[in-house]
């Protein structure tokens, strides 16, 4: 008998951590939601975790600050973008304002309205990198109770999907 014994020391503050919440299209059952900004080949370039009740208009800037510079050309490498393509829940005028400041234009349709024609073409390339990414179960199905484990998992994913492009240049 040994008095005091192990145990997990740190426990989560609720049943599968801070980045899950309740889904408001699954009848409200505990979920995460990924975010993620690609280039125009579909290769990830910042990705993030949160809740299923987080709005998506939250995660636009932190994913745009995200992005790590790319050598290219020399001299000092660009970090962000010239455009941003994005559907309507990332339409917001304080973003919109935030993003020219930023030097970026965006391409966002605005809420309520019918869809600018000939965005769908690409937009799609990011729908395209999320069903890459989910085909890994780890990532369609959440299984971990910690959210660390789960964004590991998930950014292992897109090196996995960056590793093929290079690879076998199906990008």
């Amino acid at each position: 008998m040994v008095p005091g014994g192990g145990g997990q020391l740190q426990r989560t503050r609720r049943f599968w951590g801070v980045k899950t919440g309740p889904n408001p299209t699954d009848r409200a059952k505990s979920g995460s939601k990924h975010h993620i900004v690609t280039d125009a080949n579909g290769i990830p370039l910042a990705a993030t975790l949160t809740a299923a009740n987080v709005p998506d208009v939250t995660q636009l800037l932190p994913l745009v600050d995200a992005i790590p510079p790319v050598q290219g050309k020399r001299g000092r490498p660009r970090r962000r973008p010239y455009s941003l393509f994005a559907d309507k829940a990332y339409d917001s005028a304080a973003h919109r304002l935030l993003l020219g400041i930023r030097g970026i234009e965006p391409v966002i349709p605005k809420r309520r309205t019918d869809e600018e024609p000939g965005l769908g073409a690409v937009r799609w390339v990011v729908e395209r990198t999320l069903s890459w990414l989910h085909q890994y179960r780890r990532l369609r199905v959440r299984y971990e109770r910690r959210d660390d484990i789960h964004e590991a998992f998930m950014i292992l994913g897109c090196i996995h999907i960056c590793y093929k492009c290079l690879k076998r240049s199906f990008c």
